[in-house]
């Protein structure tokens, strides 16, 4: 009997050395959590041993270095601050606000404040209109007019005159035509003008509008190729 617990405490012991060991997941890993760690960390914080790492600062050039020097520069830019026009160029910055006077008035000489009643109330009065005005008709000039010169070396026909002397409308037929040949002739020898004015000119020329010698007015209307008297008649009329 007591052999069989010999035996039986021997075979537990065996098994519990055999058994892995479990790490205390309090610790975390890689981190000293003993008693005696602790006070030399609590040690060398009180006696401000414990040194910063490297990586805490931001090395030249990186993204907290710009963003740094970014905000310097707008701390320098702002309104107000000393060294803001250095860093402008050498240009003032523009203080956009209602009281600022108009580039009118501090000599931008491009750009006009005549719709601006202040501005204009400053400058000019009652008295210095009137002086204005009386100026501007003392300058004032009448020219007549002079009468038309006299058409001289020209001996066509004046259509103009022809067209305002007469009074019947296109194609109403006032002459009498005869002859051959008809629209064909007319639509021939139409063709050798270089518009309905020259072919006017010639046929007032040549005995029209009683006589046609080239068959250009086959229905007889005093109007030549188709020329029209209307837009000139519309003129005199305004």
């Amino acid at each position: 009997m007591i052999q069989r617990a010999f035996f039986a405490g021997l075979f537990l012991a065996t098994l519990s050395a055999c058994a892995p060991q479990v790490p205390d997941s309090g610790q975390g890993v890689g981190f000293d959590n003993s008693l005696e760690a602790q006070r030399q960390r609590e040690a060398a914080l009180a006696q401000g041993g414990y040194r910063v790492p490297d990586t805490v600062l931001p090395p030249e050039g990186s993204a907290e270095a710009t963003a740094a020097e970014t905000t310097r520069i707008l701390e320098a830019t702002r309104p107000g601050a000393a060294d803001s026009a250095a860093l402008n160029s050498g240009v003032a910055p523009v203080q956009a606000s209602p009281a600022n006077p108009t580039p009118a008035t501090v000599g931008n000489a491009g750009i006009s404040d005549e719709n601006n009643f202040d501005a204009v109330a400053e400058r000019q009065t009652i008295e210095s209109d009137a002086e204005r005005i009386a100026n501007n008709a003392a300058q004032y000039e009448v020219v007549q007019p002079e009468a038309l010169p006299e058409r001289t070396g020209d001996d066509q026909p004046n259509i103009v005159a022809f067209a305002l002397s007469t009074k019947h409308p296109k194609g109403q037929s006032v002459y009498a035509r005869a002859g051959f040949g008809g629209e064909d002739r007319a639509r021939r020898n139409c063709a050798a003008y270089a518009s309905p004015d020259q072919a006017q000119i010639d046929f007032l020329a040549r005995g029209g509008p009683a006589r046609d010698r080239k068959g250009i007015d086959p229905d007889g209307d005093g109007y030549a190729c188709g020329w029209d008297p209307a837009p000139f008649r519309k003129a005199t009329q305004g």
